[in-house]
Parts: structure tokens; sequence; C-alpha cells
């Protein structure tokens, strides 16, 4: 701690990401990265980008990766903002829709840089408790806020809150912003993207690094009525005007068209996750049904934190959370057929 940092600094709890470890080489399931590749037109794209109008600054206003995205949701321009990953969006929309005279909510288990960004903001917030299963109750949310934000699917529980529940929580707040960070939706579940020209208090926040294999580009978007994009605008060109590079355009622009890809290899995850959770079962592990690129699991005689170390001796990170309510569970992010099958075999190795 340093006499130079101020009260604000002092008094942060940042949130920690997953382990990215260089002592050795590891099957990585604690990030849910995709263990593919991005689309080759994408990788095309970034090479093609990679040339001498690098010593140019991008498009500000990123209209041709708007562009394309408002084609592909059936929106305008004018509803689509992109930013430097979900994260950064997300990092706009709390000073943005959210202020310091009104708690904001979200549900007691969830992503957790939403209460750093609160903190950080000065934002206060109240969390809701969700069921014993890790269930999202609509009705909860019906209370006095200054707004709401949830995950869905949930992070880092992969439970999915139907449509209709989200449209229960939007119809007790319309006089709130709700957001909804899709960050996962990609692998199963429904987008209530189409709610926003009925809800124009919606904010739908979605990345290319899970479905589209571009976690190292860092691109998210964000869809919602105009009067809410250009909320965003307002913060964004107050903190930086540029926060896209070329290739990262170039390289989104090519991810999103190449539809082909995209769905090809979220097949192959979700049919991997499907036969993992089948299997982690027949090994006596708890597994919450998933509609994202992950599992959380438990395992009624096993401690999370005992398997979480042998699992990383033996060369496999998964993640655990030393937290309330979770901490016996592990979240296990999907990799291939072949990298789920270590880990499988590990398991009954350490179950023996």
């Amino acid at each position: 701690m340093s006499t130079y940092w101020s009260e604000l600094t002092t008094s942060l709890e940042p949130y920690v990401p997953g382990e990215q470890p260089k002592d050795r080489t590891y099957i990585k399931l604690n990030t849910n990265e995709n263990p593919y590749p991005p689309s080759p037109k994408a990788l095309e794209a970034i090479r093609e980008a990679a040339g001498a109008d690098l010593r140019l600054y991008p498009d500000p206003s990123c209209d041709a990766l708007r562009e394309t995205i408002a084609a592909y949701y059936g929106f305008a321009k004018e509803q689509v903002f992109v930013g430097n990953g979900s994260d950064e969006i997300l990092a706009f929309a709390f000073p943005a829709f959210f202020s310091a005279n009104r708690k904001i909510l979200f549900p007691d288990i969830t992503y957790s840089f939403y209460p750093v960004y609160a903190q950080l903001y000065g934002i206060p917030y109240e969390t809701v408790p969700t069921d014993e299963q890790f269930r999202i109750d609509p009705k909860t949310y019906a209370v006095e806020n200054g707004g709401v934000i949830l995950p869905n699917p949930n992070a880092p529980t992969a439970r999915f809150l139907l449509v209709n529940g989200i449209k229960e929580i939007l119809e007790a707040n319309k006089e709130q912003v709700v957001i909804v960070d899709e960050a996962y939706i990609d692998f199963g579940g429904e987008s209530v993207a189409p709610l926003i020209a009925e809800y124009p208090n919606l904010l739908v926040v979605q990345t290319l690094s899970k479905s589209r294999s571009l976690a190292g580009l860092r691109v998210g978007m964000a869809l919602g009525h105009p009067d809410l994009i250009e909320g965003l605008n307002r913060i964004k060109n107050s903190f930086n005007s540029y926060t896209l590079d070329r290739l990262a355009l170039a390289g989104a622009v090519a991810a999103i068209k190449d539809r082909d890809y995209f769905e090809e290899k979220n097949r192959k995850v979700v049919a991997t996750r499907d036969r993992t959770t089948a299997a982690l079962r027949e090994l006596g592990f708890e597994v919450i049904d998933s509609l994202a690129n992950f599992v959380f699991v438990m395992h009624p005689q096993k401690e999370a934190r005992e398997l979480f170390a042998l699992l990383k001796e033996r060369g496999i990170l998964v993640r655990y959370f030393n937290k309330p309510r979770i901490d016996r569970y592990l979240r296990v992010s999907i990799g291939t057929d072949e990298e789920m099958d270590a880990l499988l075999d590990m398991l009954r190795d350490i179950s023996v």
C-alpha cells in the first residue's frame, strides 16, 4: 500500500481474473475461453489490417462493425455500441445509468465485477438472494431501486432465466435501466435482445470473447434504445474515443459475418458440455444444468478446494471461488473432447 494512493485506490477491492499461469503447460479449464481457434476469415482480416494504416487512428465511431452487428441482429446502427470487451462496456454503463443516491440490484451469486464497479463509482448496491439452487426469482426485483444488472446465463452458476422472467423484471422496473449481461448466451440460451423494441430501458451486453473465440482481441457489444447507446457514447468519449483498434475492428467484422463457423464450433462446445455433464454425474458430482460454456459442479464427499489443488498439481486448471454459498463448487470451462476426457480420467483417479 502506497502513501501516494488516493483514498479510493486504497479502499478498492479489485476484481481477480482467472489464473493465467506461466510456470508450466496446463489444460486450461478455468477462464471460460473457447477451446477452438477463431474463424479463419477473422484471422485473415486481422492479417490484412496489420499494414501501413496502423499509423492512423481507427474509426472512433466503429461504423463498419456497428453496421455488421446491426445487420446480424436486425437492429439499426444507432442501437449498437461496441467497446474493448464487454467488461469495458459495463464499466461505461455503471456511470452512464446508475447514480450515487439510489441503490442498484444484482444477484448475491453473480459476476464478481459488479460490486467492484459499484465501489469504483460510488454506487450503492444491494444483492438479491438467489434460492438454494441459485435460481433468480424475478419477483424479488420488484422493489425500489436505481437499476438492475444480472448475467444470463448467470456466472458462475450457469443458471438461465427464461425470457418471461427477464420480462417480469423489466415490467417491474420501467423507470430504471435493466442491464442483461449475455456473455454466454450463444451456448443454448435465448437472448432478450428482441425485447428492446418493447422496453427502452433494456440494455443487452454481449461479447465476442466466448462464442467467437476472440478473448484475446477484446471486443464487446451492447444493444439497446438509441438513447441508451448515446449515454454510453457520452461516457466513452469522456474517457477514450478510440477504444477499439484497427485489428480488432477488422477481426470482429469478419467473425460476425462467418456465421457457419460460429455455429459449427458452438455446436461442438454444447455437445461436449452435455456429454461431460452426464459423465460427471456418473462420477457422483452434482452438476447444475448449464446453457453456458462451463459447468458448475460439486461432489458431496469431496472438498472443492482439495479437488482444485489436486487437479492443478496434475496439470488441469479449474476455477475455485472461496466465497460463501459457493465454496463447495468448482466452475469447469468446456474444452475439447480430449481435454474433458483428461479431466474425467483425473477425477476418476482422485475419487478412488
